[in-house]
């Protein structure tokens, strides 16, 4: 080193620097990659991103790899360090030194490239993936070397070394990244894919028409009654029974009752059962992605949800699901939630006391419970656990609610305000 000329060093100093600041940004990059967008471009063709893929499918070789390159990198600008030091200030040189390499190393070689390399991780990691995949072919042998050593001593420790990662999202992460696309993906798609993820935390008791609103004929009525039925009917498919609805005989399609009032072959109540299709039970409490699958296995549009006890509670049909991912249908028969719901001047709503619970939340922004009752006219049966028989004024979940108007045994219309705030 005495041969050497300190301008020398110092220019050799400064390459280590650089290298060293190299090592250190390329780390940084690596790591802070978006692992999904890195799969889409590597399945894209992106040779930088192959070459980064590749690496990184060995996280242990890869940081091995760096962390070897940077330690010899600053060991050896340490020592020129030192030497230089010693040469301009004697034995102060020493000290000088290493304050004075510490400082340039923590600005130049660690903060300044990891900052680079965090904010720009693509650009930092392509570029230098080409240098390192050359650097980890060179040193392979000193880097599985040094592997074998610290993953034995990992072991030692009781900890398990698995090089498979684990890359699979669940479905609260994968609805953060949604949410997190911001622009882009339109605010429409992202509350479609979302609506998607809830398929599984709905069932089909939410969304189904009730038993006391299913649209259905009693076959056992006079054919007068059968047929003014069949006329004005708004639905295309009804529901046929016996004295009863939980004695159902069949599931008609009006198409097809039309067809036969158009022949010239007799129309009656034998020809009406004859055409109706046989019945598709739903058992309560299915999820609506459980259910979703189901309607298409066994090619169904539609079918009656029934409790263990085998009795109807309601209807489900497919479109009552696909509404539940895109929205309401302008041709939905069902009362839209403008039509449930109309705000006053004071802030306060009128809320038709059949509305569901799940769509006041979703059109008011709104936290009602919704693992009981799933009308407001149960929500509040259940607060008060008896049929008022005047109007009165609660408080269910922070939210005062005036009944404003009752028929027989159920609630029509409530008056609901704003939650109060605690």
């Amino acid at each position: 080193m005495d041969d050497i000329s300190t301008g020398i060093l110092f220019a050799l100093l400064a390459c280590l620097i650089v290298i060293s600041g190299y090592f250190s940004g390329s780390e940084t990059g690596m790591m802070s990659l978006n692992r999904y967008r890195l799969k889409h471009l590597s399945n894209s063709g992106h040779k930088g991103a192959k070459r980064v893929e590749k690496l990184l499918n060995r996280p242990d070789r890869l940081i091995g790899l760096i962390l070897i390159g940077n330690n010899l990198v600053n060991i050896l600008a340490s020592a020129i360090a030192t030497i230089i030091g010693m040469r301009l200030y004697g034995d102060m040189g020493v000290a000088i030194a290493t304050g004075a390499l510490t400082l340039v190393i923590l600005v130049f070689s660690e903060v300044t490239p990891k900052t680079l390399a965090a904010l720009y991780p693509e650009r930092v990691s392509f570029t230098s993936s080409i240098l390192l995949m050359i650097l980890m072919k060179l040193m392979a042998p000193l880097v599985m070397f040094v592997n074998f050593i610290t993953n034995g001593f990992i072991r030692l420790l009781g900890i398990r070394v698995d090089h498979n990662s684990d890359d699979h999202l669940s479905s609260e992460e994968l609805r953060t990244v949604v949410n997190e696309a911001g622009g882009l993906i339109p605010r429409r798609h992202q509350d479609m894919l979302l609506s998607i993820l809830d398929l599984e935390h709905v069932t089909v008791n939410d969304i189904m028409v009730p038993r006391n609103e299913i649209s259905a004929i009693d076959i056992n009525d006079d054919w007068k009654s059968i047929s003014r039925q069949l006329t004005h009917s708004p639905h295309g498919r009804i529901v046929l029974y016996r004295d009863h609805v939980d004695e159902v005989v069949g599931m008609l399609r009006l198409r097809e009752a039309y067809r036969l009032m158009l022949e010239k072959n007799e129309f009656n109540k034998e020809t009406l059962l004859r055409a109706a299709d046989e019945v598709y039970f739903i058992p309560e409490g299915t999820p609506l992605n459980v259910q979703l699958l189901k309607f298409q296995r066994n090619k169904q549009r539609i079918g009656l949800v029934v409790d263990e006890y085998g009795d109807i509670i309601g209807l489900v049909t497919l479109e009552d699901i696909l509404e539940e991912i895109v929205g309401e249908f302008t041709t939905s028969i069902a009362p839209s939630l403008a039509e449930e719901i109309t705000p006053q001047g004071d802030g306060s709503f009128l809320i038709e006391g059949s509305a569901n619970i799940r769509d006041i939340n979703k059109g008011l922004k709104w936290k009602l419970p919704t693992s009981g009752p799933r009308t407001l006219n149960g929500l509040i049966l259940e607060h008060l656990e008896h049929i008022p028989e005047s109007q009165l004024s609660v408080v269910v979940s922070s939210h005062p609610m005036e009944i404003v108007e009752l028929e027989e045994n159920r609630i029509k219309l409530v008056r609901v305000y704003p939650r109060r705030k605690k």
